[in-house]
């Protein structure tokens, strides 16, 4: 496989990703911040329900357990546009990174490509769009502590149309691969 136009930094977001964990370039974070974060059973009955603003809805968020000093993680939901009219997720923000980008990762010919998507996330009327590892995904980066299994983490995503819309992702183990349990 091989990998164009990619900073040291990219190539080793893009590995990691390749490979179902975050990147940890070596700092180590500090501990983990539980203030206002749902129980189980809050996380269950949302998730049931799914989060919802406007027309859209999302359901199933999660991310992956990361190691100590990672400094990046992606976040993977299906977002439902319930509505007559397109929408489009124009950012994320999340206390726990730096900065959040919505990203798609694709394979064509041996090669991958991971970008931001810039001009936002199109989610046409009546359909959804599945975030996921290996494709479209949420990258929280600049980490500023290690996501442990069984926690959560809260993040605003931003709809053209909808508005702002308060999600808790999961933290499955790391290199889960959905949130599916066996």
């Amino acid at each position: 496989m091989t990998i164009q136009r990619f900073s040291v930094r990219a190539l080793a977001i893009a590995g990691a990703f390749a490979a179902g964990f975050a990147f940890s370039p070596g700092a180590s974070a500090g501990p983990a911040d539980h203030t206002g974060h749902p129980s189980a059973a809050q996380q269950s009955a949302a998730d049931a329900a799914g989060f919802k603003a406007g027309d859209i809805t999302v359901t199933a968020p999660w991310t992956r357990a990361t190691p100590g000093g990672a400094k990046v993680a992606g976040g993977y939901l299906k977002i439902v546009n319930n509505g007559a009219a397109a929408d489009r997720l124009i950012k994320a923000e999340s206390s726990i990174a730096g900065h959040v980008e919505i990203h798609e990762m694709t394979m064509t010919g041996g090669v991958m490509k991971m970008r931001p998507i810039m001009e936002g996330l199109v989610i046409k009327p009546g359909q959804s769009v599945e975030l996921a590892p290996g494709g479209l995904h949420v990258m929280f980066m600049d980490l500023k502590q290690p996501l442990k299994q069984g926690e959560t983490v809260k993040a605003t995503l931003a709809f053209e149309k909808a508005g702002p819309l308060d999600v808790v992702f999961k933290v499955n183990a790391l290199g889960a691969t959905s949130t599916h349990k066996h």
